[in-house]
């Protein structure tokens, strides 16, 4: 008896432990969590402003004081960082129509639009590469046909308003280190 209650024990506390484990991995495997520590694994330091949607596993980054733009894809397995000279500026596209935009030597054009129904919110921003001339996260989709988690993890907004104000936010960041 006192063997078998032994052997018992053991296994749930084998099965306690790897349920544990489990738990601590998909917890420090999220998405959020692994684009925000990629993005200040790349960065140096950690984002002065960050835009990211989990969902889509991308991710920008601004680094004030190092004059760095990090942006990251595949869950932050891939990224690029380009110096505050190489941004050529931004744009913040509401269902397809871009309603602000920001260029180098240019501007700024921004409609005073509130989108409450909108679906997609993208931030557009645009470099000086030939190889990858643009790159674009979603900071509001709450499209019909992503799941309801999804809706509200991109950069944790959860409206379309928020969206927008952290759009703009971004554009004024742009605006002012293309003033540098």
């Amino acid at each position: 008896m006192g063997e078998t209650f032994r052997a018992i024990l053991l296994i749930a506390l084998i099965a306690a432990f790897l349920t544990t484990g489990a738990l601590l991995l998909s917890w420090w495997m999220e998405s959020e969590r692994r684009l925000r520590r990629a993005m200040k694994k790349a960065l140096g330091a950690p984002a002065d402003t960050l835009a990211l949607s989990a969902s889509e596993g991308r991710a920008a980054g601004l680094d004030l004081d190092g004059g760095q733009l990090a942006v990251l894809w595949n869950r932050g397995g891939l990224g690029l960082i380009y110096a505050f000279e190489e941004v050529l500026g931004g744009e913040i596209i509401v269902d397809g129509h871009v309603i602000a935009r920001v260029l180098r030597g240019q501007l700024r054009k921004e409609i005073d639009l509130d989108a409450p129904d909108a679906e997609l919110v993208v931030l557009r921003l645009m470099f000086s590469d030939p190889h990858n001339p643009e790159f674009e996260v979603a900071l509001w989709n709450g499209s019909r046909t992503a799941p309801a988690s999804e809706v509200e993890t991109a950069t944790g907004t959860r409206s379309p308003g928020e969206g927008l104000r952290l759009g703009r936010r971004w554009l004024s960041h742009v605006e002012a280190l293309m003033q540098r």
